[in-house]
């Protein structure tokens, strides 16, 4: 057990050695120390079915699923997606929706053989085009600042270390399901803003990222 762990989890680990997220010193920071929250995405679909539309339209707005988000972005709308894209913007989905912004998310279940357990993507306002508000499904986590988008560098730094071979690796240390709730997510620790940042900017002037890349880039800041 973290004796600084505020929520008192046991943490059994699968392997003895520390791995490099416990061993850097610029790896120290909570969200809280962030001024970010990660929150599990508002959006019910089945308590919310009669708003619910399979293709944008008149007063809707998009509603995103884990099937959006490939290789770090969105791709909105898909045709012939199983699930709706899009939601009626009312009076009884409005408290569930967030306002249009940059915000990282991150998928709540994977599959037992799927090569990693936390995904992150950076949500960018201008693949939806001009809407007011976005909303985020329940299997998504959503980090966000008081329920509004962040900056769009720190959106895309906090993708970027989220998606690093590092943070993978500690999370199924300590972590033995397919389950990445916003608890998990608030108990780990992070680099500082101003790193995020740094990393984000990075990001944005690269073209596709690697595996790789991301990695090398985590090794400059962790040392």
């Amino acid at each position: 057990m973290f004796p600084d762990d505020p929520e008192r989890f046991v943490h059994v680990p699968t392997s003895p050695e520390k791995n490099a997220i416990e061993l850097s010193p610029a790896i120290k920071y909570t969200l809280a120390d962030l001024g970010i929250k990660v929150s599990t995405g508002p959006v019910v679909d089945f308590r919310l079915k009669e708003h619910l539309r399979a293709m944008p339209g008149p007063r809707t707005v998009p509603l995103l699923y884990p099937g959006h988000f490939t290789h770090g972005g969105a791709k909105w709308p898909i045709e012939g997606m199983k699930k709706p894209n899009a939601i009626e913007r009312n009076a009884d989905t409005e408290k569930w929706l967030y306002p249009s912004g940059y915000y990282c998310v991150v998928r709540r279940f994977s599959a037992k053989e799927e090569a990693r357990r936390i995904v992150a993507s950076v949500v960018e306002p201008g693949v939806f085009g001009d809407v007011p508000v976005l909303g985020f499904e329940n299997h998504l986590n959503v980090f966000h600042d008081n329920r509004r988008g962040l900056p769009s560098a720190l959106a895309h730094g906090l993708a970027v270390f989220l998606n690093t071979s590092a943070v993978d690796e500690a999370f199924r240390r300590f972590n033995g399901h397919t389950q990445v709730n916003a608890t998990d997510l608030t108990l780990m620790k992070y680099p500082s803003r101003e790193v995020l940042i740094q990393m984000g900017e990075w990001a944005t002037q690269q073209g596709e990222l690697t595996q790789s890349m991301i990695d090398d880039k985590f090794g400059t800041v962790a040392a």
